[in-house]
């Protein structure tokens, strides 16, 4: 995996740099010591993992990982434990305190290794989603260790993140590496995009009103509110005929 190491203290780079060589499936192919340095390191090399301190001079890493148009997967390495809540919100792989033990990052990069297997199961397994699906069908979701067995008349609401889609079904919300606009193409009628962010189980939904500029806003039956840009709102209109 071709790694970036983003850290403004040069002692603290050296030394996971010096962990790291322990691990022969990770290729370090720079250092950066603020945000600035590292954005321009990720959209000129790309690489499939970044190490990532929280606080830096300027930006701090949340603040930067904002800035990236394509985010790699990320493991925090902090000396904060305050913020691995935050961590774990923008789906970070990890959150490592410093000082940083050999176990605790051989963990972390081990997460990271079952991560790309599922990426590579789910590719070249697109049966997972083929045909139109509706709410009596069932599908298999996988998020981390974790393993569900759903029916789609429980999933309420999917939502876009990046490259990632999360469901929402009962209380649990797994985070699956399928986009929105395929998971459309997979889902039949039962199922709506109310915009770029999110599609919502039609059964689910409690009201629909008016919104803003031509647009609907939905409510559904758990409370979550969503709203219904104006092009798809004249979609819905037309496919209701209201």
């Amino acid at each position: 995996m071709r790694t970036l190491i983003i850290d403004d203290e040069r002692l603290a780079r050296k030394e996971l740099m010096n962990l790291l060589s322990k691990h022969p499936e990770i290729e370090i192919i720079g250092e950066c010591a603020n945000a600035d340095e590292a954005i321009k390191a990720i959209e000129e090399h790309n690489p499939d993992l970044i190490f990532l301190d929280v606080q830096m001079p300027g930006m701090n890493g949340f603040e930067m990982l904002k800035k990236l148009e394509v985010v790699p997967q990320v493991i925090f390495v902090t000396a904060y434990d305050e913020y691995a809540m935050k961590a774990f919100e923008v789906d970070a792989i990890d959150y490592i305190l410093k000082p940083v033990e050999d176990i605790r990052l051989t963990e972390a990069i081990q997460k990271v290794v079952k991560t790309n297997a599922l990426e590579e199961k789910l590719e070249s397994n697109p049966a997972i989603f083929e045909g139109r699906l509706g709410q009596e069908d069932q599908i298999f979701l996988k998020d981390g260790e974790k393993c569900w067995f759903v029916s789609l008349k429980d999933v309420r609401l999917f939502e876009s993140e990046g490259n990632y889609v999360r469901v929402f079904f009962n209380q649990s919300k797994p985070l699956i590496l399928k986009s929105l606009n395929t998971l459309e193409e997979r889902l039949d009628h039962t199922f709506f995009r109310t915009n770029r962010k999110f599609i919502v189980n039609l059964r689910w939904v409690d009201t629909v009103e008016n919104w803003f500029n031509g647009g609907l806003r939905m409510t559904l039956k758990d409370g979550t509110i969503v709203e219904v840009s104006r092009r798809q709102a004249a979609r819905f209109r037309d496919m209701m005929s209201l």
